[in-house]
């Protein structure tokens, strides 16, 4: 059996590719969830890795839950109402989890159709860009199932309410342009084009200090649910420790001698 996840760094950027492409890279089964939720632990604990890419192998970015197991009703999609609560948290559940508190910046590579829980693992990410082969589906409601993995909370986030019940409500898949004009993602490139333009923006987000970016990312997670006072007050806390950085110090000397 071929490894869930390729993982793949250069420098101070890794590579995530998931990697069953035969069937369209599910991100139900087991071995799946436990390789991503591995993955993120990795770079939590990786002080050297700055920025992450998640993409698909083959044609498609993720169709989602492995809907074979679903007709099948084994793996997380058997069982009686209570076993299949507890294999929803116990299974898919952690890759939001998981992702959600990735320390490090994280960029989807949409290689192909986002599906289901496919587009919830893409929505999951911190910035997203798209092949112009790309669809994107928040599409439980066509199979007569909820968003079971955090969908419902990551979209309106991502696109706004309008959108995100147009979506959710209709599970009608949108282009990759519509993607962009919606704001869902940042670029849409030819196929061959993709994983450089990751790598692009990658690299533009790993120039920047690794202790500032992950305390960057931190900020902006917990100003979601925060009040104004306690959000200001963390950022004080933080800043006081980014004044003390050296690459605080290099870059204000480097900006007052007229450098980079």
């Amino acid at each position: 059996m071929r490894e869930p996840v390729l993982i793949d760094r250069t420098g101070d950027i890794v590579v995530w590719t998931l990697n069953r492409p035969e069937s369209r890279n599910p991100v139900s089964d087991d071995d799946v969830v436990d390789a991503l939720e591995d993955a993120v632990r990795a770079v939590n604990l990786d002080q050297t890795v700055r920025v992450a890419i998640l993409t698909g192998a083959g044609t498609s970015f993720s169709a989602g839950g492995n809907i074979k197991h679903m007709r099948d009703r084994v793996g997380m999609f058997g069982g009686t109402p209570a076993e299949l609560r507890q294999g929803y948290r116990h299974g898919i559940q952690r890759i939001p989890k998981a992702l959600y508190h990735c320390e490090i910046p994280t960029i989807a590579a949409v290689n192909g159709p986002a599906i289901g829980a496919g587009f919830d693992l893409a929505l999951m990410c911190d910035m997203r860009i798209a092949s112009d082969t790309a669809i994107f589906a928040e599409s439980f409601v066509k199979v007569g199932l909820i968003p079971g993995d955090g969908g419902a909370w990551l979209l309106p986030r991502a696109i706004g309410t309008a959108r995100a019940t147009q979506m959710a409500f209709t599970g009608e898949h949108i282009q990759a342009g519509t993607a962009l004009a919606w704001g869902l993602v940042s670029a849409v490139v030819p196929p061959d084009r993709l994983l450089s333009a990751a790598d692009e923006l990658a690299t533009r987000v790993a120039a920047n200090p690794p202790a500032i970016l992950r305390m960057t990312k931190k900020l902006l997670r917990e100003g979601q649910h925060q009040s104004l006072d306690s959000h200001l007050e963390l950022s004080a806390a933080m800043q006081s420790l980014a004044h003390h950085t050296v690459e605080h110090h290099d870059a204000v000397t480097a900006m007052l001698n007229g450098r980079s």
